[in-house]
């Protein structure tokens, strides 16, 4: 499951040209952990979480919500941006088979057209992020600006710094 991602990632950021390397490591999904045996700086890391939108009650969405690695989801700022009723964590079998990846494996890119792409801001404070590609095992490293080109995300203020 998690290796077609892998790939079809890859495939994505070379037809665009993206600067990039692909980095193999023990297995590992909580950022965290994973920032100390990559050895990049927390912020750097981009933290890929799937969550439920509430628009009424029977209508859902489903987001994937990119944030510094060193911050939380804020689902205050996804519901304003949506003007939804409520938003919260997917469950993890609706997570996964949105992704096509393990938890913790989820990169910042949406390969689902049921799954909208959001991105905040401060991402850009780094020329650089690093995120777990489709996998446990593997990181990539690649130019923020690409990024950002590449993924086109809909940027939206959802990340909170501090507890």
């Amino acid at each position: 499951m998690t290796t077609l991602i892998h790939e079809k990632l890859k495939t994505l950021l070379d037809e665009h040209h993206a600067v990039y390397r692909v980095i193999e490591h023990e297995a590992e999904g909580r950022t965290e952990f994973i920032t100390k045996i990559r050895g990049n700086r927390i912020e750097q890391a981009v933290k890929s979480m799937v969550v439920q939108v509430r628009m009424s009650k029977k209508e859902n969405l489903y987001a994937l919500a990119n944030v510094p690695g060193d911050c939380r989801v804020d689902f205050n700022g996804i519901k304003s941006h949506f003007g939804a009723d409520s938003v919260a964590m997917a469950h993890r079998d609706k997570a996964e088979a949105l992704t096509g990846c393990a938890i913790g494996s989820i990169p910042p890119f949406s390969f689902n057209e049921n799954l909208i792409l959001l991105a905040d801001p401060m991402i850009k404070e780094n020329d650089e992020v690093v995120f777990n590609a489709g996998s446990l095992e593997r990181s990539i490293f690649m130019k923020m600006e690409d990024y950002f080109r590449i993924a086109k995300p809909q940027m939206v203020s959802i990340a909170r710094r501090g507890s």
